[in-house]
This record gives C-alpha cells, structure tokens and sequence, in this order.
C-alpha cells in the first residue's frame, strides 16, 4: 500500500519525529513560559487564558507524541488539526496586527496553516499501520 517502497517507512518515521516533535516542544513552552503564553493569549483576547494555555500545551505534547509513536494517529492528527484551525486565526491575526508586529504574526499564521496541512496528511494516513510505530489505536 502507501508504505511499500523502499525505504518510505524510514521517511515516514522522519516526518512523524519532525512534525510531531515540533508540536511537542511548542506544547512543553506552553508550561515553561505559562506567564508569558497566558499573557499573549490574554492580550489576543482568548477567554480563561490561564487554563486554556495549559490545556493546549497539553494537547500539543500529546497529539505531537501520538504521532511520533503511533499511538492512537486518528486522534493525535485529529486533535492537532483542530487546535491549528481554530489557534491560527485567533492567534496570530496579522490583519489585525500593528505595524511592527504584521510581519511576526503573518509569518506564525502561515506556518500554522502549513503545519494545519501536515496534520490534515496524517489524518489521511492515520487508519494505515505505521511501519515504524507503536501502533496502537490504528
């Protein structure tokens, strides 16, 4: 099937640590700078900042890691694809954005949309069996 030629599970296995890694990492600097996040989401106008950054540091370490394992893949990518459809024009509303901070905001918004497209990609693959992966929830 999608995985049977040479050497596309090792490919595979790179672009789930290269895409779910990232979103972990981005996850873990929702606890290790939380006044900093809450602060910038408070200044977004995000209701409850003060759970809801916590709450999506935690979605973004688990979907990252599920993705990277294997572990449950439908909702890991699922739950990723959500939070990025729903934080990317909230977040990072270049439009709305002064001057200084157009081009920051516009470049955030755009590698959200990409990695929303990522997720998307592993939503497709998620009912496959991973080479390379835990496997679980498949």
């Amino acid at each position: 099937m999608a995985f049977d030629t040479a050497g596309a599970g090792v490919v595979f296995l790179l672009a789930r640590v290269l895409f779910g890694a990232v979103l972990a990492f981005t996850g873990a600097n929702h606890f290790l700078d939380a006044e900093g996040m809450i602060g910038y989401a408070q200044a977004k106008g995000i209701p409850a900042a003060s759970l809801g950054v916590p709450f999506s540091g935690g979605l973004l370490i688990a979907g990252g890691l599920g993705i990277v394992l294997g572990v449950y893949p439908t909702l890991a990518a699922g739950a990723l694809a959500v939070f990025l459809a729903v934080a990317t024009p909230t977040m990072h509303d270049f439009w709305n954005a002064p001057e200084e901070e157009y081009q920051g905001e516009f470049n955030n918004f755009l590698k959200n949309v990409a990695l929303l497209g990522g997720a998307l990609a592993f939503l497709v693959f998620a009912s496959e069996t991973w080479p390379l992966a835990v496997n679980v929830g498949l």
